[in-house]
């Protein structure tokens, strides 16, 4: 295990490495530069047909809002509570301001991808709308790309069982365990039974399962945050000034820990960003696809919400409250203490996050993050689920849909039980394996994202088609 892990260290530094960074926001931001910054700008058109979208207006198995909530339900998972206490644990405060700047752009990237995976979509053997990152790729670029879309496919495959089953998994096994004594086995065996008793239904009882459960759990987790946030807002405006302030310049930690370099805020700041909102992974379009949706541009608009709600409502929430509480100066003054100079399981940034809300709300606070942290990754589970089977069927056809779901189901007790901090090493290192594909085609394709744009808003909205076409 040793030697794997070695391994996979020495691959995540070179795929996370400034390049991949630079290939992510570059992507993002020339993707909002020639959309003239319409996602950000047209936040409340995307709001106001996500609530006009509860119900389907075209083809496909769920409603658009049913859509963005699977989406929803695969982002908002370990990612918005330790992936942020790991960003500002190693990155400094700084971390969370390259988070907001991953989702600034991330809101067009995702656009971009909702508004491919319609355009190119298919049905499938069964009748059933497929999409995402390998049908756009192959139906976009053509024959010689073809190879791109292949290798998105196998890597999301795989990818699927990292970032979407076993860190989840994990996540949910350990806090129960922490919180309530729960052994890990019983967490897995239980998690299998509840994802079973979803993901054989297919993508309209996993829609269906988010659509009530995802609202719900961001709520709640959200009106926690802000009363935490409030209880602490004498500190608020020096966290906010944190952030900024070291997302330029090192950061010195106080209790006389070590601090954090630009570079290491930037880094932790934008690849937590990517785990957590997904936005340029190539995921969140495979659920878009199957929306029951007018057209690319309506899709699209609601896609983009994904990243807003992700990162820049509950992402923020959660990494202010970790900030102005004190449980960040807190944590690192008692790593340090006992002498523990470097390493990081990512299982602290979830008892990093609970310090925080326990500090602040004694009794309940810790008991709070552990029951949303445990929906937030069952939810996960559920949404990345039907995304690892698509990018399967992609590859072996439907044939193999439900042996990937039986598999799916037994694999969750293995990362239930599994050591955490290789899974979250591997999960990291295929978020960008999936990543690079998907920003390939992006960018090569963006001159239909800006066409179909342009001609919907000058249409008023009157020149969407539904999009797709039959399986070859």
């Amino acid at each position: 295990m040793e030697a794997l892990t070695s391994i996979t260290g020495a691959i995540n530094g070179v795929v996370w490495g400034p390049w991949m960074l630079a290939l992510i926001l570059g992507v993002g931001f020339f993707l909002q530069v020639g959309l003239k910054f319409m996602p950000i700008l047209r936040i409340g058109t995307g709001f106001k047909l996500l609530f006009a979208g509860r119900e389907g207006q075209g083809e496909g198995q769920i409603s658009p809002f049913n859509a963005l909530m699977t989406s929803l339900s695969a982002t908002i998972g370990t990612g918005n509570i330790a992936g942020v206490a790991t960003a500002v644990f190693l990155g400094g405060p700084g971390a969370l301001f390259w988070m907001w700047m991953t989702a600034l752009v991330g809101m067009a990237t995702k656009y971009a991808e909702a508004v491919l995976a319609v355009k190119y979509r298919e049905k499938d053997e069964l009748g059933n709308f497929v999409g995402g990152p390998m049908y756009y790729i192959k139906n976009g670029l053509g024959a010689k790309w073809a190879w791109l879309g292949v290798a998105f496919a196998l890597f999301g495959g795989i990818a699927a069982f990292g970032i979407g089953n076993g860190v989840q998994a994990n996540g949910v096994a350990q806090v129960l365990e922490t919180n309530f004594g729960v052994n890990e086995s019983v967490t897995g065996i239980v998690l299998m039974v509840l994802t079973a008793a979803v993901i054989l239904g297919g993508i309209t009882r996993i829609g269906a399962v988010a659509g009530k459960l995802v609202p719900f759990m961001a709520v709640a987790y959200i009106v926690a945050g802000l009363l935490v946030l409030l209880l602490n807002i004498g500190a608020i405006g020096a966290a906010i000034s944190d952030v900024f302030t070291y997302a330029f310049t090192p950061w010195a930690a106080k209790g006389g820990a070590a601090g954090a370099a630009v570079w290491l805020a930037i880094r932790f700041g934008v690849a937590r960003g990517v785990f957590s909102n997904e936005a340029g992974l190539g995921s969140a379009p495979i659920a878009h696809a199957a929306a029951e949706t007018k057209g690319p541009v309506n899709q699209g608009l609601i896609a983009m919400l994904g990243t807003f709600i992700d990162t820049i409502i509950v992402c923020s929430i959660t990494g202010l409250a970790i900030i102005a509480s004190g449980a960040l100066d807190a944590s690192i003054a008692d790593f340090v203490a006992n002498g523990e100079t470097e390493g990081y399981k990512a299982i602290s940034g979830a008892a990093l996050t609970s310090l925080a809300f326990e500090t602040t709300l004694p009794g309940i606070g810790g008991y709070l993050i552990a029951i949303a942290l445990s929906i937030f990754a069952f939810t996960t589970i559920l949404g990345w689920s039907f995304y690892g089977e698509k990018c399967v069927e992609f590859l072996l056809g439907v044939k193999s849909l439900l042996p990937y779901r039986i598999l799916w189901i037994l694999a969750i007790y293995f990362g239930a039980t599994a050591d955490l901090g290789f899974v979250w090493l591997l999960a990291d290192t295929l978020n960008a394996m999936m990543a690079i594909p998907n920003l390939i085609a992006l960018a090569l394709l963006s001159p239909i994202v800006f066409k179909l744009t342009k001609e919907f808003f000058a249409s008023g909205g009157k020149s969407e088609e539904s999009g797709g076409t039959p399986a070859e």
